[in-house]
C-alpha cells in the first residue's frame, strides 16, 4: 500500500531566531540560525553591494527587511513522529567557521535529538571558490521502533519593494518562482500564480528556485530522485516555492542519509550549466535564447580580448553592423531615394487633392519608373529587429555587466549614467537619424515622430549605462552608412554604380539577404498595384 508523501506545515508569519553560527568562505559570508538549522543570510563577498560599498557583500539570502528571502529544509516524518523541521531547536560544535587558507573544503554540523532516540546531524559543505552549498541530513534511529520520513527543501521570500522601471534606477526584470522538469525545463511561477492556485507536482530529476535580476537560489535534488514540487502564499505577502521527497524508512538501529543541494549566487551560465541540467535557462533571455546565447558567447569572447566589457558592446555592435551591412545597405537607399522623391509627391498632391485614387496611382507609376519601392527601408529592418531584442536582453540579463566600470565617469554599466551624458547623446544621434530619414507624407504623424528623440531620451535616463552605449554606438554607426548612401543617391553616383551592378550578380551571405528583400519588395508593390 503506498504511503502519503508528507508536506511540511506552513511557516509562522514571522521568521523565529535563535542563536547565529557564523560561516566565511572566499565567496561567502553566511549565517546559520539554530533554530531550523537553516541559512539565514548569505552575502555574496565576490559582488560587492554597489561600486560605493566595496567591502560590502551583496546580501542575497536575507531573513529581515523589505526582501526576505530564506533557504529552509528539514524532515518531516509519518504519524506525527519525531523530526526537526525549521521550528526545531539545534547545536552547533562553535559559533563561528572560517575557510582558511589552504583549506578547500569546511563542513558546518548542527545537532538536534528527541527523547525518543532519534538523532538527526545537519551538515553543511562549503567548497572554495563555489556558490554550490551541499547538505547532509543524517538520521540515527536509536528508538524502538522504524522511523520513517522524508526531507523538504523551500525557498520563502517576499515580492520585492525596491523599484524598477524607467522610474527605479533600472529595467523591468522577472523575480519569482522557477520550477525544472524533464517535460518543461524553465518553467516561471509568479507570485500572483501562487497565491491563485497552489503547486503540488510529482518529479524526477527536476529543481525549484528563486531568481531575481543577476542572482538565483535553487534547491537541486541528487540525480534520479522523484521529489514532489510545491508551492504556496502564506501570511504577510510571503511566498514558497519547494520539494518534498519520497518516503525512507530507517530500521531501529540503523542510520539513514538525506542529501541534497543548493545553489547561491549569480546567474552564470557557465557555471550554472555545470551545476544542473537547465539551471543556466535562469539566465533568462525570453523567446529569443537562440539567438542571445550566440551574442553573449561572441561578447564574452571580445572581453577576453579587450579586457572590458564597454569596449565589448562597442566590437559586438560593430560586428553586428558588418553582418547586416547590406541589409542596411538597402534599407538607407530605399529611404534617400525616397527623399529625393518627396518634391515630386509634394506636387502630386497639389495636383490630385482629395482624389486618393488618381494620387495613389500616380505614385505608384512614379515609384515603378523611378524603381522605387516605398517599403523598401522597412523590411530590412524587420529581418534585423530579432536580432536587436535579444542583444539588448543579453546586456539587461549579463551578471558580467554588473558593476563593470567603462571609462571616465561610467563606473557601473548595470545602472543609468549618472550625469545622463549617454542618453542626451542617444538623443542627439536619433534626431540626425531623423533629418536624414524622409519626412512621413502625414503631418501628424510627423509631429509625433519629431517629438521620439525627446520621449526616447527621457525614457533612456533611467536605462542602465550598458544598454544606452550600445544604443548610442549603434545609431552612430547607422548614422555613417546612411550619410554615405543618402549623398551617393543625391549626387547620381549611386545610379551609376547600380546599373554596374546588375550585370555582374553579387555572392556571399549579404548578396542572398539583399535578393530575398528585393523579391519580396517586387511582391508587395505588385500587390499595392493589385489593390487601386
Amino acid at each position: 500500500m503506498p504511503v502519503a508523501i508528507p508536506t511540511p506545515d506552513a511557516p509562522i508569519p514571522a521568521l523565529s531566531g535563535g542563536a547565529r553560527v557564523h560561516v566565511t568562505t572566499d565567496v561567502f559570508e553566511a549565517e546559520i540560525d539554530a533554530t531550523g538549522g537553516d541559512l539565514r543570510r548569505v552575502g555574496l563577498r565576490t559582488y560587492p553591494e554597489s561600486v560605493n560599498q566595496p567591502d560590502q557583500p551583496f546580501q542575497l539570502l536575507k531573513d529581515s527587511g523589505p526582501d526576505l528571502f530564506v533557504a529552509q529544509s528539514g524532515l518531516v516524518a509519518l504519524n506525527e513522529g519525531p523530526a526537526p523541521n525549521h521550528y526545531a531547536s539545534f547545536t552547533a560544535d562553535q559559533d563561528a567557521y572560517r575557510l582558511a587558507d589552504g583549506q578547500d573544503t569546511l563542513e558546518v554540523r548542527l545537532h538536534w535529538s528527541d527523547p525518543s532516540g532519534i538523532k538527526v546531524v545537519k551538515t553543511y559543505t562549503f567548497r572554495r571558490g563555489s556558490f554550490l552549498v551541499e547538505l547532509n541530513q543524517h538520521v540515527e534511529n536509536g528508538s524502538a521502533d522504524d522511523w520513517q520520513g522524508s526531507q523538504y527543501r523551500q525557498f520563502q521570500r517576499t515580492p520585492p519593494k525596491t523599484k524598477h522601471g524607467f522610474f527605479g534606477g533600472g529595467v523591468i526584470t522577472y523575480t519569482g518562482a522557477v520550477i525544472s522538469t524533464p517535460e518543461q525545463h524553465y518553467q516561471k511561477i509568479s507570485f500572483d500564480e501562487i497565491a491563485k492556485q497552489p503547486l503540488s507536482q510529482s518529479v524526477k530529476d527536476g529543481w525549484v528556485a528563486m531568481i531575481q535580476h543577476y542572482f538565483v537560489g535553487a534547491w537541486i535534488p541528487n540525480a534520479g530522485e522523484t521529489d514532489t514540487f510545491y508551492t504556496k502564499a502564506i501570511a504577510d505577502q510571503r511566498y514558497v516555492v519547494g520539494m518534498t521527497s519520497t518516503v525512507q524508512s530507517i530500521p531501529s538501529g540503523a542510520t539513514g542519509d538525506f542529501r541534497t543541494r543548493l545553489y547561491v549566487g549569480p546567474k552564470l551560465p557557465k557555471v550554472l550549466d555545470e551545476v544542473a541540467p537547465n539551471l543556466h535557462l535562469t539566465v533568462d533571455y525570453g523567446k529569443l535564447t537562440v539567438i542571445a546565447e550566440p551574442l553573449f558567447w561572441l561578447l564574452r569572447a571580445i572581453h577576453g580580448i579587450v579586457g572590458n566589457w564597454g569596449w565589448a558592446i562597442i566590437f559586438l555592435t560593430l560586428l553586428i553592423k558588418l553582418v547586416f551591412y547590406k541589409l542596411s545597405e538597402t534599407s538607407y537607399r530605399s529611404m534617400a531615394n525616397m527623399r529625393r522623391l518627396a518634391p515630386e509627391l509634394t506636387r502630386l498632391k497639389e495636383m490630385y487633392g482629395d482624389d486618393k485614387q488618381k494620387m495613389n496611382q500616380a505614385m505608384m507609376d512614379m515609384y515603378k519608373k523611378e524603381k522605387v519601392n516605398p517599403l523598401g527601408g522597412c523590411l530590412p529592418i524587420l529581418v534585423q529587429i530579432p536580432v536587436f531584442i535579444a542583444l539588448y536582453w543579453v546586456l539587461v540579463e549579463s551578471v558580467q555587466l554588473r558593476q563593470a566600470p567603462f571609462m571616465f565617469w561610467i563606473r557601473d554599466m548595470s545602472i543609468p549614467d549618472p550625469y545622463y551624458v549617454l542618453p542626451l547623446i542617444m538623443g542627439v544621434t536619433m534626431f540626425v537619424q531623423q533629418k536624414l530619414s524622409p519626412a512621413p507624407p502625414d503631418p501628424i504623424q510627423a509631429k509625433v515622430m519629431m517629438s521620439l528623440p525627446i520621449v526616447f531620451t527621457f525614457m533612456f535616463l533611467w536605462f542602465p549605462a550598458g544598454l544606452v552605449l550600445y544604443w548610442v554606438v549603434n545609431n552612430m554607426l547607422s548614422i555613417a552608412q546612411q550619410w554615405v548612401i543618402t549623398k551617393r543617391v543625391e549626387s547620381g553616383a549611386d545610379a551609376v554604380a547600380a546599373k554596374a551592378k546588375a550585370t555582374s550578380p553579387g555572392t556571399g551571405l549579404g548578396a542572398w539577404l539583399s535578393k530575398q528583400v528585393e523579391q519580396g519588395r517586387s511582391k508587395l508593390m505588385e500587390q499595392g498595384r493589385g489593390k487601386q
